[in-house]
């Protein structure tokens, strides 16, 4: 996908970029290792759906459609909290290890609590710029956003985990983590773009 000088001033854009320098500065500053970093690319699915949910409950239906919505929209909160929640125990089982300080480990949680906020506020804005100012809930469909966010989340984690693994066998040396950083970040940007300009093409004029 060809990006352009425009795109790189959205400010939904500037958000997601701003958030994604979080594990950059981890990485150079801090002594994130890739346990850290894959740990906060999981939480980012606790953002995409809490927002999806919002989106859900956003969209206008009929007085014939509120049981479906009002049943819709438990049915994805569970079903994707169950999702997320395998999916996070996954990730512990691969990639925890307890350093063995709890002063380390409180200090780590703490800078991921940081850099878990600065992703919500990243998805949080691009829900009140995209999808609430820019009007893409008009054109919003409930079963298209019941499912929406696990096609992106699945794309996002095989490479998260897939890279996570590779980089864990050599050792998380730095330059990896970093480039894993920047790799996560384009492909976020990527898939952001995209799905973004495909709502906006379909808003009724």
């Amino acid at each position: 996908m060809k990006l352009s000088k425009k795109d790189f001033l959205d400010k939904s854009v500037i958000a997601l970029l701003a958030a994604n320098t979080m594990p950059l500065f981890g990485v150079l500053f801090l002594d994130w290792d890739v346990f850290s970093i894959v740990l906060l690319y999981w939480s980012e699915n606790l953002a995409i759906g809490f927002f999806n949910i919002l989106k859900m409950v956003h969209i206008p239906v009929s007085k014939t459609d509120v049981h479906i919505k009002n049943f819709i929209i438990p049915f994805f909160a569970i079903h994707y909290g169950g999702f997320t929640a395998g999916h996070g125990l996954l990730v512990f089982f691969i990639f925890y290890k307890f350093s063995g300080c709890l002063w380390e480990e409180a200090i780590r949680l703490l800078e991921m609590t940081i850099a878990v906020l600065a992703l919500f506020i990243s998805h949080g804005i691009s829900f009140v710029y995209n999808y609430l100012h820019k009007r893409e809930f008009t054109s919003a469909n409930l079963f298209k956003l019941m499912f929406s966010p696990y096609g992106r989340v699945v794309v996002m984690h095989i490479a998260i985990l897939g890279g996570g693994i590779l980089i864990m066998t050599i050792n998380s040396p730095a330059a990896f983590l970093l480039v894993f950083v920047v790799l996560k970040t384009f492909l976020d940007l990527t898939l952001h773009l995209r799905s973004h300009k495909k709502a906006q093409t379909n808003i009724p004029k």
